[in-house]
């Protein structure tokens, strides 16, 4: 199956190329039926791709295939092949994206049925999965940055999906400008990576840069402006603010974005390059601390949020930044256990948002709502086992994935886990105010929308009941061996990280600490959710609307953003907006466009002028010719 790696990404780039050109040919049926069999072939190629990797590891071996498929330029000694490289990483990245894929073009093939893009819909959606994989495979960071653009284009595609609405098109463009500062980091990367290595191949990198000594400055450079690269793809401070607007997309996009795709690329990027980040202690902190904020400033906002996809966007750019917090204090398996696991229950929690958006006729206001678990069980019981996994309440995924970085960072620095700790407590309740707002209480919404109310088709119930499993289940793949555990995908994953192993103490905590910390977090993530309970269900204390909300306070900051958007229009685009309009009035059209056009003013005057001469009168002509004459006459006298 190895063999066939390259069918991998080619299969959906087809569906791509198929369903773009024949969308206003083909009936919705069948582009619904080719946008999900390209993704569910590409899952069932990438199931027979883990298998042989898992077989190998299960023998002792490392697991670890590439794939030449061509080489695509040599200049002097320095050449670029398209490789794939297959390893335990890659191989379970291409498990989330094409399973979790699937599970998303299947809900869209209903939740999008109306729409009169449909077939461009799908064929967008099926680019961003072949771009995903192509970033996921590649064996250089050329390839790797390839499918970095390639999502960057996808997202700006699908944010701006309904592009006449004004501020959807404004939002899709905020996510495409962001981008580009981050990817700029990464191109910079990469040359300084060519000059100091002389390849782009993770594995003549890789073997290069262990040979350099701790806190070695080239590595340094080069996994700052990588990490810069990754705070924009992965909506870290101060790059995060475009993620919460990608809203303005389909849901099943806001789901494909946050769960399988987009933002765990510039997580798999880090763990990817873990040796170089190992070796690069001052680049770990500056991770650790830029990851906890995050999670805290997005879960602090995320808390008075009424918008339902809002509310989860925020709590997206939280989960990155506990995933940051776990690569930066060297808990690398941790941070993608989390990637794992958030992969199924954010892809729940916004499926189901879309349920909800969708039965409720397209409000997304949990004001509006209440009520809608009669209405809806399927949604309801989905969405309470999403919640209950990413509050982190045992024995559902999250609380596995969660406190593994928790216990990281505790050994780390026991700040890094206070903090993370408070975030965790925020998470479980703004996420149990979400759960109580939508389907507890009495329905808040109009009488039509009441009469509207119902359970979605299957086409969007089943793809919720089989992530709700996952969400479930998903934790046993790296259960603690305080509790019984084997730590099993740390064992899978170890030939990516033997380079780090090598140089490392291993992670080793006292059971009985581990206990109390991991007993402190689930506690504390059941009372935030008997206090959410005790507020929005028994008092039945519904947010305020927007004109009697707080205007001062801690309310009032958590609920405008902490202000960082306003604060970035007034440092970052008003002035860049004046410096443009300056250049284009003065520097542009007063300055550059008056000189080119005074010049071909000053020909074209001239022209006027020696055009007199051209009188057409025979006369005239002889005159010229006489004078003429009489002037070569004068200058060879007075010349000889």
């Amino acid at each position: 199956m190895i063999e066939l790696i390259w069918a991998i990404p080619l299969i959906p780039f087809l569906g791509f190329v198929i369903v773009g050109l024949l969308r206003n040919t083909f009936p919705k049926p069948l582009i619904s039926i080719i946008g999900c069999g390209v993704i569910l072939t590409s899952f069932l190629l990438s199931c027979g791709v883990f298998k042989e990797v898992y077989e190998a590891r299960q023998l002792g071996e490392d697991g670890i295939f590439v794939k030449e498929i061509f080489n695509w330029f040599t200049v002097g000694n320095f050449s670029v092949d398209i490789k794939f490289l297959v390893d335990p990483l890659s191989a379970i990245m291409l498990l989330i994206i094409t399973g979790v894929g699937f599970l998303i073009h299947l809900y869209s093939a209903c939740y999008m049925d109306g729409d009169p893009g449909y077939g461009k819909y799908f064929s967008y959606l099926n680019l961003f999965v072949f771009f995903m994989l192509l970033l996921v495979l590649g064996s250089n960071y050329l390839v790797m940055f390839i499918g970095w653009e390639g999502v960057g284009l996808c997202s700006y595609l699908l944010i701006g999906f309904w592009y006449k609405n004004s501020s959807y098109a404004k939002a899709a463009k905020k996510a495409f400008v962001m981008n580009r500062i981050g990817d700029l980091g990464f191109l910079i990367a990469m040359f300084f990576i060519i000059f100091n290595f002389g390849s782009l191949e993770y594995g003549a990198v890789f073997t290069e840069a262990g040979k350099l000594p701790m806190g070695d400055i080239t590595l340094l450079t080069i996994t700052l402006l990588l990490f810069v690269a990754a705070t924009g793809k992965s909506a870290q401070i101060p790059l995060f603010t475009w993620l919460p607007d990608a809203m303005a997309g389909p849901t099943p996009v806001s789901a494909l974005i946050h769960a399988a795709t987009m933002v765990t690329a510039g997580i798999y990027m880090i763990a990817r390059s873990n040796i170089m980040f190992t070796l690069s202690p001052v680049t770990m902190q500056i991770i650790a601390i830029i990851g906890i904020a995050t999670a805290l400033i997005a879960a602090f906002i995320a808390i008075t949020q009424n918008d339902i996809k809002k509310v989860l966007a925020y709590s997206t750019v939280s989960q990155l930044g506990y995933m940051f917090l776990g690569l930066g204090v060297g808990a690398f398996t941790g941070a993608f256990f989390h990637v794992l696991t958030h992969a199924f229950f954010k892809a729940l929690l916004f499926l189901g948002a879309g349920s909800v958006i969708h039965a409720m006729s397209n409000d997304q206001d949990m004001r509006s709502m209440g009520g809608l678990k009669k209405a809806m069980p399927i949604t309801y019981v989905t969405m309470l086992l999403g919640t209950i996994a990413i509050a982190g309440i045992p024995p559902l995924s999250g609380f596995f994935s969660k406190d593994e970085i928790l216990a990281h960072a505790f050994l780390a620095n026991p700040i890094f886990w206070v903090l993370g700790f408070l975030g965790a407590l925020c998470t479980a309740f703004y996420m149990f105010r979400l759960l109580y707002l939508t389907f507890f209480g009495e329905f808040r919404g109009t009488a039509d929308q009441k009469n509207h109310l119902h359970e979605s088709p299957w086409q969007m119930t089943v793809p919720l009941i089989v992530l709700a499993i996952l969400s479930v289940i998903g934790g046993l793949l790296n259960i603690p061996e305080a509790l019984g555990g084997g730590h099993w995908l740390a064992n899978f994953l170890s030939p990516v990280f033997q380079q780090t192993n090598a140089i490392v103490e291993p992670f080793h905590m006292e059971h009985s600490t581990e206990f109390i910390l991991m007993g402190a977090s689930a506690v504390g993530a059941i009372v935030m959710a008997f206090f959410a309970y005790n507020k929005y269900v028994k008092k039945n204390d519904i947010p305020a609307a927007d004109a009697e909300a707080p205007t001062t306070g801690l309310y009032n900051l958590s609920y405008q953003k902490l202000y960082i958007d306003q604060i970035y229009n007034s440092v970052f685009v008003r002035p860049l907006n004046g410096l443009s309009k300056f250049l284009h009035r003065i520097v542009e059209l007063s300055g550059i466009d008056s000189l080119v056009n005074g010049i071909g003013e000053l020909f074209v005057s001239s022209g006027k002028g020696i055009r007199q001469l051209q009188s057409g009168h025979v006369g005239f002509y002889i005159f010229m010719m006489v004078i003429g004459v009489i002037a070569i006459m004068l200058y060879g006298l007075f010349t000889v």
